[in-house]
């Protein structure tokens, strides 16, 4: 998908650059670089570097400091206003899949059924459902005590069915919304949320497949690491629990909502007043899909539970506080797209790439792999990347736009290393050292981002064909 000539055209109609080619990428790249060395060396939070990064930004640029303020702010409040209602409805239905034990559920019967040669794969199928509603690190934590029983009844490395548990909740995280990344792409870039998701687990399940089972049979050899028996005695701890037809159901339904919505909006586009369209277009609404899914689940996870409603509703409570630095970070990130943007960066940059042919999605892919490397996180990676291909997009049509996104958080989850929390979390959870860390999770986070390009890649042949 190379850019034609007349999206630049488009851009330059949008956003005209404020100062010449070479001063608006000195600005970017100053903000970028202040942004890395304000996270990795000297640990300050990525809400006020994405603050300090943006004014740099529009400073080198040559704005108006005032401008500069208002264009962050602008940015900011329009992301929260977008995305933090779906983080905050996200968090709550993960709070109450984890609490009411239908994780556990869902976990104990796709493993239960398993032979041990099949374990990789059902280990990975468990990780990619999990990580439909959950962020990384909350999956990774309810995941660990089955990956440590799993690994000791069958009596294989830590690695062989870990890795392959951590690449579903890897892929769910940097290509499926509503996940904190590819809800930050969508807004930035205009895609349609209900498409993206579909294509996004078009794309998620052939990737988790070679980055998951298929990379943990070599990654389980070259590292042998053995099960601790640290939850061998507390692993369940709810006696009553959904049963697992209803659990899934309640999984899935945001998921079968909204990519209904995009289903009737293909089929009757030229019939707007079609009622099942309409009946759809509400329901499907992502803010809409998420609500329904959470109150369906106050009675499905939580009554089916056995809770009463005060339980449910603290869990509801607590669901929220571990959420609100994320939602600042992404919404900060907003702000720092937004003075990207208004520098008309992204307009120049069209221009660049129009006259070296080069192909959109592995632009945008790059940039991301770049900004994932230095800052160590894929938030960060999507919130830039994203913003400085803004201006590459009109008149691409929306499954294109769709393929652009999945191309940006395929490239930031590319090689977790030391700079990344979660490298942390996944090297002292498995026990191993940090070059056995970079031998298996590295690797795999990197199988996973080369893999996922690919097949976005394939998906855009194909759908031309189709087109």
């Amino acid at each position: 998908m190379s850019i034609p000539s007349t999206v630049v055209m488009a851009a330059a109609d949008l956003t005209k650059p404020v100062a010449d080619g070479w001063q608006l990428v000195l600005a970017a790249l100053v903000g970028i670089a202040l942004i890395v060395v304000l996270i990795t060396a000297l640990k300050v939070h990525p809400f006020l570097s994405l603050i300090v990064g943006g004014l740099a930004v529009g400073i080198v640029a040559g704005q108006n400091v005032n401008d500069v303020v208002t264009s962050f702010s602008t940015g900011f409040g329009a992301t929260a206003a977008g995305v933090g209602l779906l983080i905050a409805l996200g968090a709550m239905f993960a709070k109450l899949l984890a609490d009411s034990g239908g994780a556990d559920q869902i976990v104990d019967t796709i493993v239960g059924r398993s032979s041990k040669a099949m374990l990789p794969w059902a280990m990975a199928l468990v990780g990619a459902i999990i990580g439909l509603p959950m962020f990384f690190e909350i999956g990774l934590v309810l995941l660990m005590p089955v990956i440590y029983l799993v690994a000791r009844r069958a009596q294989v490395s830590l690695v062989t069915v870990g890795i392959p548990a951590l690449a579903g909740l890897s892929a769910m995280h940097g290509f499926v919304p509503p996940h904190p990344g590819p809800l930050t792409a969508i807004s930035n870039l205009g895609a349609d949320l209900g498409l993206t998701l579909g294509l996004g687990v078009l794309v998620a399940v052939p990737t988790v497949i070679v980055a998951g089972p298929l990379f943990g049979s070599l990654a389980g050899r070259w590292v042998d690491v053995p099960a601790p028996d640290t939850f061998d005695a507390d692993r369940d701890t709810r006696e009553e629990r959904p049963s697992f037809g209803i659990t899934m159901l309640s999984v899935l339904l945001p998921v079968v909502l909204m990519l209904a919505k995009s289903i009737f909006d293909i089929i009757w586009n030229d019939d707007p007043d079609n009622i099942l369209r309409q009946i759809f277009d509400v329901l499907g609404n992502p803010p809409i899909a998420l609500l329904i899914a959470v109150i369906v689940g106050m009675v499905t996870l939580g009554r089916g539970a056995g809770m009463r409603l005060p339980q449910i509703s603290k869990i509801l409570e607590t669901s929220l506080p571990p959420i609100a630095g994320i939602l600042l970070i992404v919404s900060a990130g907003g702000g720092f797209k937004q003075v990207l943007v208004d520098t008309g960066i992204g307009t120049q940059l069209a221009d660049w790439a129009d006259k070296a042919n080069l192909s959109v999605i592995l632009l945008a892919w790059f940039l991301a792999v770049l900004i994932r490397l230095a800052t160590g996180s894929a938030t960060v990676a999507t919130i830039t990347a994203s913003a400085l291909i803004v201006d590459l997009l009109p008149g691409l049509d929306n499954w294109q736009v769709s393929l652009v996104v999945l191309a940006v958080g395929a490239g930031s989850v590319f090689f977790s290393h030391v700079n990344d929390a979660g490298f942390w979390l996944v090297k002292e959870y498995f026990g191993m050292s940090v070059g056995q860390t970079i031998k298996t999770w590295s690797s795999m986070e990197t199988v996973l981002s080369v893999s996922g390009l690919v097949f976005v890649f394939v998906l855009d042949a194909i759908l031309k064909l189709i087109m």
